[in-house]
């Protein structure tokens, strides 16, 4: 006889972290309360206010949660392009195409926080420290590859990025990601050549 294990349900962190995931993605920042994350989430307001005290500790988690996911997927892409510095930099387009596909896909989910807070708050700095990272990645890959001039490079690849990342929301066009990738091939072989 086999003994069935039972999968354990998230715990009442993980639950208000998926909740405000999925509605804070959805609907934005502010538009989104806690009273409705508590709801919908299925805790008590002294559970979400012991795991976060104020609404902000809870965006910094979920803006954690998502650069986490996002560098994952843009390594990833890189990665698949082979070991070669050059083909990664472009390689690393192929996760915008999968972002842009995604069903609900609202753009840049940093852009669009970086939109809604002040400047100088840990939520705006947040945004500011993941886009850089992603700069400081990318400026490595083109120093890897032989650039002369890999901030430059660097610069001109992630503007790339992001205005794929908002176009492929603007205009509900997944092919902007495929536009995207195709400037990207240009500008390395520009750079590099």
């Amino acid at each position: 006889m086999s003994t069935i294990n039972p999968v354990a349900p998230p715990s009442a962190r993980q639950r208000i972290l998926d909740t405000a995931f999925r509605l804070f993605y959805a609907r934005g920042l502010r538009a989104v309360g806690v009273d409705t994350i508590i709801a919908e989430s299925g805790v008590a307001k002294a559970t979400f206010y012991k795991h976060f005290p104020a609404k902000d500790d809870l965006v910094l988690a979920y803006l954690a949660r998502v650069d986490g996911i996002w560098s994952g997927q843009l390594h990833d892409a890189a990665t698949a392009a082979g070991p070669e510095p050059r083909a990664q930099l472009v390689g690393l387009f192929d996760a915008l195409g999968t972002a842009c596909r995604r069903d609900g896909y609202r753009g840049c989910a940093f852009i669009n926080a970086a939109a809604e807070a002040v400047p100088g708050t840990p939520v705006h700095e947040a945004t500011v420290a993941h886009k850089h990272a992603v700069l400081q990645w990318v400026r490595d890959l083109a120093a890897e590859a032989g650039s002369g001039d890999p901030d430059g490079l660097a610069r001109s690849l992630t503007l790339l990025l992001d205005g794929g990342l908002a176009a492929g929301a603007l205009d509900a066009d997944p092919a902007a990601a495929t536009r995207a990738r195709e400037a990207a091939e240009v500008v390395v072989a520009a750079a590099l050549n």
